[in-house]
Parts: C-alpha cells; structure tokens; sequence
C-alpha cells in the first residue's frame, strides 16, 4: 500500500512539474474536482466554487456570509408592482472576450436557469417572466410577492448571450446524461479569473482578468490559480506539506495536528453550512436493491425511525471525524431560518428501541439493501458509511456498501437509482425554503430534482409553495416549522452530523474560511 501512496505522489508531483509558483500563484488541491463548467448544470459545492472564480451573480456572499453586490448594485421590490423585483446592473463590466454585459445577458441567463435541464430551477420556480426594459435594469417578475428572491440568486451565474448562442450552447448540460458540449469545458464569465485550461479531474488553470470591474475593490493579490482535484488524503496532505500545493480545503482530520504544527502552514477551521445524512426510498412499492420480494421495508416509518436510532452519530464524530462534526437532528444547520434547537437534540441512538420497533414492522430477522455512497466529495464520507453499515447491522440490516466518486453518485439520486445513500446538503439562501424545495416537495418540472426519496405530499407541496409568496413572516416562519414537523414525523432523511471545515494553506496565504466553504480569491491576500 505505501508503494502505491507513493506512486501517486510521485504521479501529483509529475503533474504540478512546470508549474512553478510565483508568490501571487495559488496551486490549490481539493478532493473532488468541479463536475462541470456549465454553470447552470449542477448545483454542487466545488463545482459552484470554481464557478465563482470565472462568472457572477447578481448578488454574493462574501467570505463571511453577508449578501453583497456583485453584477447588480442595487435591488428591491419595485414601488409599482408587489410581484416584481427590480435589479439596477453594474455599469461598464465586460465579459473575458470584451463583450459588454447588460440586462439581456442576465434576462438570458436566468431563463436559461429556468429550463428543465438546469439544476437551479428550484431556485427560480415562482418566477413567471424576466424583463429587460433597459440595458441595465433588470425586473424579476413572480407569481405572487416573494420576500426572499435575491437570496436566491448569490448563486445563479451569468453568460453571455451572443456567446452562448455562438457556440451552440443555450441548452443547459445534461450532466446525468452524460453530455459534454461546449458549454462543459469553456467559459465565458465576468469574473476575476479566466479559464486557461481545463482538463477534468487532472488539473483547471485561471488566470487574473486583468479587465476585471472590481479591481481596486478587492485585493486581487492571486493572479493565477492552479486546481488539482487528489482524492487520495495522504496524497493530499503529502502534496501540501512537501510545498507542491499552496492551499487545500480538505484538511484530513487524522492529518489536522500534522498541517497545524508543519513549519510554513496554517490550520484554519470553522464551522460550515452543511449537513450529511442518509437518504430512503421511501415512496416505491417494491425496491430494486434489497432482499425482501414484493415489499419495501423502507417506506414503514418504524423501519425509518429504527435507521435513526441505530445510527451512533456520537461514535461517528468521536472516532470517524476525530471530533471535527456536531451530531445533527434535522437536515437544517443551525446557520438556517427554520433550524430548531429542540428538534435538532431529538435524534437519539437506542439500539434496543430500535430493535423492537424493527420486528414490529415485521422485520425482527432484518434485511438486506444496498448502501450507496460517494467517497470524494464530503469529509470522510466513505468512513462514515463503513461506521454506519456496522451500526446497522446491529439491527438486523445488512448493508451493503457501494462507494464511487461523485460523478457517478450524484447521478443516482438523480435519476432514481438508489434506495438508500448518503447526501450532504448546503444552503446558500440561509433559509429553510431551499430544502424544502429541493429536498421535499414531489418531484416535477420546477421542484424536487434532489428528493430521492420518491415522497409525495401534495397539500405538503402547497405549502412549500406558498412560503415563497408569504410576506408576513411571523406566519412564514410558522409555515416552515409545520413543513418541518412533517418531515421530522415521517423521518424522510436521516441527519447526520453539520460539517466542520478545515483549511490547510501556506502561512504567506492569508484568508478566513467560509461558512460556504466557497475559496473566493479575489479576497485572499499573499504576503
């Protein structure tokens, strides 16, 4: 096994040769590369961060959280029309082939966003028409008043009309498909930095837009970025501790004293805006991956709570994450409107509870399904699965484990391939609204393209969809906690702990960690 470590090293190290870094060159590693460059394709962490660097929003987060402007410099509801957001565009910014950007860029842009392809359609569900009365005014139309559109936004990125339309790509990326067009490996953005190259899962480069409008507003200080997706942890660690990266978001926890104590590094953690948990097919008759004939086990709530009382999410943080996770209750955290301390400290571990409900579903000898997982996206997200499957077993459930990048995982969500798997869920709207819509409500042409599950509660729809109209928000923030207690009562997913990030980077790098785990290097500073 270390010859292999170390073949792989050697094979990093091959790969960054040439690369050199100057002081203002980041070469940054993560687990897990972007899965595309479509920025409509799939809403999935590293592939957002990677988007950041080359397109914008209208709004942001900033490395704190906080909303900021970005491609629009003002907005709010119009005076005129409760149902109609106005955005007012930031003047003179050019895309990186010196295109202007105006308001038919973004008017393009958010429809394209809206299409049935496009993974951020959730996002946009209660809009009705996009305007584009002036060249730099923008007008959000939706169907009823929405209190909290912008922060739908801080991730819905813009192109360039006339570019997109050039080179074939107005259609949004069928990533579960398994389409590549134009739009996958090129970008044409308004960002900080330009794509140089890309090659998947071997190495993206960025350099500095030298046109970019925010010059002078942010530090601008990395001029070239070289991302280099290792899976491998050791390797990972070994690359940063030998100076062959400069950054890596993905600490191993085994190696956090390591990175912490090397001369020239420095270990920054906070705590992120994610939380990991089980999925179930809770909703089909019969399931494809399991032992019982004619029945699915999975949809009896008892078999559903027993899962939850199994699962030892103490043991997990103590052993699997060495401490660096907080045991979860619900698939909120706790940076989200509609997180609930009370709800969140109910999940409990009982294995005897857990037992005795399992034989009084009829299953007291248990059964056997398969455990879907991905091992390069979350932290430790193979160990946690493999912790898991022995949790379970002590109930009578044998799972079986199928653990595989997330190129190939995420596509059996997706597609309604999985019965039982592992997901880990952010929110960028700090608002319950965006799990409910994408997690929860019965999957269609607007909503629920993550629910797996196959659960469906059409009056639970209505309320989903009307959070999006509900200006009161006394009665909205009610809404969402009886959406809430309906999801906790038929335990639709499984919580499993809120993730705790770890950032390793040479000492001349200077930045905060960012609750969305987003390394936007227009703020990193280098000494």
């Amino acid at each position: 096994m270390v010859r292999i470590l170390n073949l792989a090293a050697v094979m990093i190290a091959t790969a960054l040769i040439g690369l050199s870094a100057s002081a203002d060159t980041i070469r940054w590693a993560r687990a897990g590369d972007a899965l595309t460059v479509d920025p409509h394709a799939q809403n999935e962490g590293p592939t957002n961060a990677l988007s950041h660097q080359m397109m914008e929003p209208l709004v942001m987060r900033d490395m704190t959280g906080k909303m900021v402007p970005a491609l629009a410099t003002e907005w709010g509801p119009s005076a005129n029309d409760p149902n109609v957001w106005v955005f007012k565009l930031r003047q003179g910014v050019k895309f990186h082939d010196g295109a202007t950007f105006d308001s038919e860029d973004v008017k393009f842009s958010l429809e394209r966003a809206m299409s049935e392809e496009s993974d951020f359609k959730e996002l946009l569900a209660s809009v009705v028409e996009v305007r584009a009365p002036e060249s730099h005014v923008i007008e959000i139309v939706t169907a009823e008043p929405n209190p909290i559109m912008p922060n739908n936004l801080t991730n819905m990125f813009i192109m360039d009309k006339d570019w997109t339309e050039a080179n074939n790509a107005v259609k949004v990326q069928d990533f579960e498909g398994g389409e590549n067009p134009f739009s996958a490996k090129n970008a044409n953005g308004t960002g900080p930095y330009k794509l140089v190259s890309r090659e998947p899962d071997v190495k993206t480069v960025l350099t500095i837009n030298d046109d970019y409008w925010g010059k002078g507003e942010f530090p601008m200080q990395v001029t070239d970025i070289i991302l280099t997706p290792i899976q491998n942890a050791a390797t990972r660690v070994a690359a940063l501790l030998s100076g062959e990266v400069d950054f890596i978001q993905d600490v191993p926890v085994q190696d956090l004293d390591r990175v912490a104590n090397a001369d020239g590094l420095e270990l920054r953690t906070a705590p992120q805006n994610r939380v990991i948990f089980f999925g179930m097919n809770v909703g089909d008759a019969d399931l494809a991956n399991d032992n019982v004939d004619g029945k699915n086990p999975l949809a009896d709530v008892r078999v559903r709570h027993a899962i939850s009382m199994a699962i030892n999410r103490d043991a997990i943080r103590q052993v699997v994450m060495r401490g660096q996770s907080r045991p979860a209750g619900m698939i909120a955290p706790p940076f989200v409107n509609g997180w609930s301390a009370e709800m969140d400290a109910s999940a409990k571990t009982d294995v005897e509870a857990a037992k005795a409900l399992m034989a009084e579903a009829g299953y007291g000898d248990g059964f056997t399904i398969q455990l879907d997982c991905p091992n390069d996206r979350y932290i430790n997200d193979e160990a946690i699965c493999q912790a898991s499957v022995g949790m379970l077993a002590q109930i009578g459930i044998t799972a079986n484990l199928d653990a595989k990048p997330k190129a190939q995982h995420f596509p059996l969500v997706r597609n309604l391939e999985t019965d039982f798997y592992l997901l880990g869920w952010g929110v960028p709207t700090y608002d319950s609204e965006y799990i409910f819509n994408f997690l929860v409500h019965s999957q269609n042409e607007k909503y629920g393209s993550w629910n797996g599950t196959r659960f469906s509660n059409p009056a639970l729809d209505m309320k989903i969809e009307a959070l999006a109209s509900e200006t009161n928000l006394d009665k909205r923030n009610q809404m969402i906690g009886e959406i809430w207690a309906v999801v906790h009562e038929e335990v639709l997913y499984v919580p499993i702990h809120y993730q705790v990030l770890n950032w390793g980077m040479a000492s001349n790098i200077d930045t905060i960690v960012a609750p969305d785990n987003y390394a936007q290097f227009k703020y990193f500073t280098v000494n």
